[in-house]
């Protein structure tokens, strides 16, 4: 979208489809995001090579946490590479997912938790306590959804995802 606001000579402040106005025949202007024409949008039909797209957006998955089946602590997964959201998706699948099975470094259930100041910074680029915004939300993607797993979000997303 860079492009769109140097083409135009504007200052870009993030919200593009504010600032692209479509003409109608009840108003003399709306701005796309009221239309229905924005519900046709997607910008992977956009992206030539999509799959490059989605690797190379690496603030679309929040940081995550799962809970240890004995101890009851919180363990956080950085969802940042493929990697690290396949291990996430592993673990998240695993009912008995214990401290040691964590992916990072090696600990117990006797090491401490994160503190829970530290435990609201999630990976968003729009605030540290986001809950899940359009930002950091992902309800799948060819990022996080895998062709070799039987779960049921990634069996319906390889079946009925428009590439």
């Amino acid at each position: 979208m860079i492009h769109f606001y140097v083409h135009a000579g504007i200052q870009g402040n993030g919200k593009w489809k504010s600032n692209i106005w479509v003409h109608t025949e009840e108003e003399d202007r709306v701005p796309l995001w009221r239309t229905p024409l924005f519900k046709y949008y997607t910008h992977l039909a956009n992206v030539p090579n999509w799959i490059d797209a989605a690797n190379r957006k690496r603030t679309c998955h929040r940081d995550e946490f799962i809970l240890c089946s004995s101890c009851k602590k919180e363990r956080r997964f950085r969802l940042r590479t493929r990697q690290q959201i396949g291990e996430y998706h592993a673990a998240l699948n695993n009912k008995m997912w214990k401290c040691s099975d964590w992916p990072y470094q090696k600990i117990t259930c006797d090491d401490a938790q994160e503190r829970l100041g530290l435990r609201t910074s999630r990976g968003c680029t729009r605030a540290s306590g986001c809950q899940g915004c359009t930002t950091c939300y992902c309800g799948g993607c060819i990022m996080c959804r895998f062709e070799n797993c039987t779960c049921h979000e990634c069996r319906d997303f390889m079946l009925f995802a428009e590439p």
